[in-house]
């Protein structure tokens, strides 16, 4: 019975170690909102805070499922509204690869150690005017050499 007491003691004082620890842990956290991109100016992202950071990858694989296995494209919860939102630019305004350690995505899933590869397939820039020269500074980021050239009608391709 004595055992049992000090083991129930033991477990109650492990137990509450690791709630202060995520407690401390979960106030030094960083928001990852990045001071200069859109998220940074709303009030919330689609989803309540909390909810976005818990549960981020089943609505991501959700609109996964809807969109290739549905054929449903519905906007809200879509890999290219994140890309859109969190981005940050760099002093020439060319958008930063969002899955860069230092930027929003990166940041978060190397503070967790999470493999991140949605990019390996989508863009980590926003589409659009200017893509090209987000997408050569992509490239660099990671060491591949690859240069821009512009149209003869001075776009970017």
């Amino acid at each position: 019975m004595a055992r049992a007491a000090v083991r129930a003691g033991l477990v109650a004082v492990g137990l509450a170690w690791v709630l202060v620890a995520q407690v401390v842990l979960a106030a030094d956290a960083k928001t990852y909102v990045l001071e200069g991109s859109k998220a940074a100016a709303l009030e919330s992202c689609v989803e309540p805070t909390d909810v976005m950071r818990r549960k981020h990858m089943e609505l991501i694989k959700h609109q996964r499922d809807e969109t290739v296995h549905g054929g449903i494209r519905s906007s809200k919860h879509s890999l290219a509204g994140c890309v859109e939102c969190h981005i940050r630019s760099d002093a020439e305004h060319v958008p930063q690869p969002i899955h860069q350690k230092e930027e929003f995505c990166g940041a978060c899933h190397a503070f967790t150690a999470v493999n991140l590869n949605c990019f390996n397939c989508h863009a980590s820039v926003p589409r659009g005017p200017g893509a090209e020269r987000a997408a050569h500074a992509a490239f660099q980021a990671v060491g591949v050499d690859r240069s821009v050239q512009a149209r003869p009608d001075g776009e970017d391709h």
